[in-house]
């Protein structure tokens, strides 16, 4: 922007309408809160000063402000007397300032920062005292109609509980996006009035002002006027959420990543993605998630906070801050908890959970195991239904398995343990102490026969029968050589 900018964002409202315990701009959607998706459009202006107007809930929502925008400048308004009334509030809070004002509601989370770009410097090349971002509607039911004269200004808006019959039926509202040269807004401010329905201080009365002063007035139509819709209750948010990521996901496939099935596909605003990824249907990247080149994730597939390498293949699996390398697979029926590490060339496989493990490059935990606190080398397998026994019951402790192990199946590993590299393990065992590179470990003893069992234990069942039967025959119920040479012919 060629002069000073300051841009208001007004969070003050409590949002009865959401019915809910979280302040209404503290609601998430597409990854961001509401207010968050407006604060980087206002970011995106590079304005001298952000300033956000709190009221309801202010402890939480200005620290959720602060935590996005550290520098912005915060506002309390006591009691919620109107928009005209929020903006005072902010221009006091600011104090002396020049050049443009933007203000913006907190509750409009399709706003992109080109769009606010564009209106900002637009007001400014035609040295208006008032701009205002409309749009035309089809139903404009409850918004601020714009009123223009016979040859085109823009004269005042009116609000609904304040419009004649005629003007309800203008379909050119008001976004509730105003711009302002800021020596006629902190002039205006005073003098406007809560003489209305609603005995509210209107902000939009200032337009009134400005044509009584003779000063210019003007209205900026957006063409995508989805960007200024508010949220007002959880339809709204629900039908909004849809559309944003009905847009995010078209973006990504206009830069190259193949979506299967746009419908069942959810990606948050902040998710990155590569040249080539491939999402099948029934998947949700969330938070900060980054997929590399090449890599293919799902079906069915939620990850959060996940990054995943070039050429990796993520098929059923649920991730929150793991790290998947390049090349590597996961799934079916994978849990990554955080802290998860995968190396290049790794393998997580079906029904295996995962809590802050590294598995080294080419290291694989293939089948129905659990492993949590550990360190796995480079090249080693772990058996099929190992559990990493990491608690005591007061303290998590960890096991470190070196490169090239191969472990048994349904082993378990009671920590803190290490077991050297090249080691194994037997199946069946329970490795209580450090293994030495190069060892077999066993716990297990001969195998015990108890003859008769089942007669004597669970006499009159199926399997007492089962056996009774199977022993009256003289085979004990195994096929003689005789019969095995037969039987392989």
């Amino acid at each position: 922007m060629s002069s000073e900018l300051t841009v208001i964002v007004l969070a003050a409202g409590g949002g009865t309408r959401m019915k809910s315990k979280t302040m209404k701009v503290l609601h998430p959607i597409g990854g961001r809160s509401m207010i968050g998706h407006v604060l980087a459009a206002a970011a995106a202006l590079e304005p001298d000063r952000i300033v956000a107007v709190v009221g309801h809930q202010r402890e939480q929502v200005s620290a959720h402000i602060l935590g996005l925008v550290p520098d912005a400048v915060l506002a309390v308004q006591e009691s919620q007397d109107g928009t005209g009334h929020a903006v005072r509030v902010a221009m006091d809070a600011v104090g002396t300032t020049t050049g443009t004002v933007i203000v913006a509601t907190g509750d409009t989370p399709l706003l992109q920062g080109d769009s606010l770009r564009a209106f900002a410097a637009e007001h400014e090349a035609a040295q208006r005292s008032v701009s205002i971002l409309s749009g035309l509607v089809d139903d404009p039911f409850g918004l601020g109609r714009v009123l223009r004269n016979e040859e085109g200004d823009v004269e005042a808006i009116v609000e609904e509980k304040d419009a004649t019959t005629d003007q309800r039926e203008i379909r050119e509202i008001n976004s509730g996006i105003l711009a302002f040269d800021a020596e006629f807004l902190v002039g205006a401010l005073p003098r406007l009035s809560n003489d209305n329905a609603n005995g509210e201080f209107y902000l939009t009365d200032t337009i009134s002002i400005a044509r009584e002063d003779g000063l210019t007035v003007g209205a900026y139509p957006i063409d995508d006027v989805l960007q200024t819709e508010g949220v007002n209750d959880r339809v709204q948010l629900a039908r909004l959420g849809a559309e944003l990521n009905r847009r995010i996901v078209t973006r990504w496939m206009r830069d190259g990543v193949t979506v299967m099935d746009p419908a069942t596909t959810w990606i948050d605003a902040d998710v990155v993605l590569a040249a080539d990824v491939t999402i099948l249907p029934g998947t949700q990247l969330l938070g900060a998630t980054v997929v590399g080149e090449d890599a293919v994730v799902g079906p069915d597939c939620t990850l959060k906070d996940c990054e995943i390498g070039p050429r990796a293949r993520v098929v059923r699996t649920q991730g929150e801050l793991a790290v998947i390398g390049e090349d590597a697979t996961v799934g079916p029926f994978s849990y990554l908890r955080p802290g998860t590490v995968l190396g290049a060339r790794g393998k997580i496989g079906g029904f295996v959970e995962t809590k802050n493990a590294v598995i080294g490059d080419g290291a694989k935990v293939p089948h129905l195991s659990y492993v949590g606190d550990a360190e796995i080398g480079e090249g080693t397998n772990i058996g099929a239904g190992t559990i990493f026994a990491n608690y005591d019951g007061v303290r998590k402790h960890r096991t470190k398995v070196g490169k090239h192990a191969r472990t048994a199946s349904n082993n378990t590993f009671v920590a803190p343990i290490e077991i050297g590299d090249g080691a194994a393990t037997g199946a069946g065992t329970v490795v209580r102490g450090d293994v030495p590179p190069g060892a077999l470990a066993v716990s297990a003893g001969p195998q015990r026969n108890i003859e008769g069992w089942a007669l004597a234990k669970r006499a009159g069942t199926a399997q007492a029968e089962a056996a009774e039967a199977a022993l009256s025959d003289g085979s004990g119920g195994r096929p003689d050589d005789e019969q095995r040479v037969a039987e392989s012919d």
